[in-house]
């Protein structure tokens, strides 16, 4: 678990500029109060105490305003930045260096048969504000999410999901050749 921990303080430091030291972070970041909790009642849901990991998954909750359910499996590297009103449900799968903004909500539809019931998030995402990632789908390696999307397909690696329905498009990068703005995709 410090492991982990350890991994998330490096990732905040590095992606987010108002993080000034690892001190400040584990004191007054929900983020990490968050992960923290949600280590602690994971590692009691693989043990079957499911009672005591949902009450330490509701005390997260109660504190941070984030909302991990224990049977989630989350990677390292993990910032949920402003993170009131997230939330991550049950059969969610979330890789490494992921960062989700408020709002974000990672769980069912309701419309679900199976007990795979939510996303499986690969590495390297970003999901904005608001965003719904809804379904067992699969959201690729480098993608972003826009604020406020709907995610209701699989997304591939390397794109970008915006728009209610998001609508996938491909990452782009510009490249500066003789003093033209070239834009191609990845």
């Amino acid at each position: 678990m410090f492991n982990y921990i350890k991994k998330d303080l490096q990732y905040i430091m590095d992606s987010d500029p108002a993080a000034r030291s690892k001190v400040e972070l584990f004191l007054l970041y929900p983020s990490v109060h968050a992960m923290i909790f949600y280590r602690i009642s994971h590692f009691l849901y693989t043990k079957k105490r499911f009672f005591l990991a949902r009450l330490v998954s509701q005390l997260g909750r109660f504190f941070t305003q984030i909302e991990i359910h224990p049977g989630a499996q989350i990677g390292e590297g993990i910032l949920i930045d402003h993170g009131s009103g997230v939330v991550i449900g049950e059969t969610a799968i979330i890789g490494d260096r992921v960062t989700i903004y408020q709002g974000a909500t990672i769980g069912a539809t309701g419309n679900e048969t199976t007990f795979k019931r939510h996303p499986t998030i690969g590495s390297d995402v970003f999901i904005g504000s608001g965003a719904k990632i809804l379904g067992p789908v699969n959201i690729g390696d480098n993608v972003k999410i826009g604020a406020n999307s709907v995610v209701l397909e699989d997304v591939p690696s390397n794109s970008t999901a915006v728009g209610i329905p998001a609508k996938i498009k491909p990452n782009r990068k510009l490249s500066v050749v003789e003093d033209y703005v070239v834009d191609y995709v990845i």
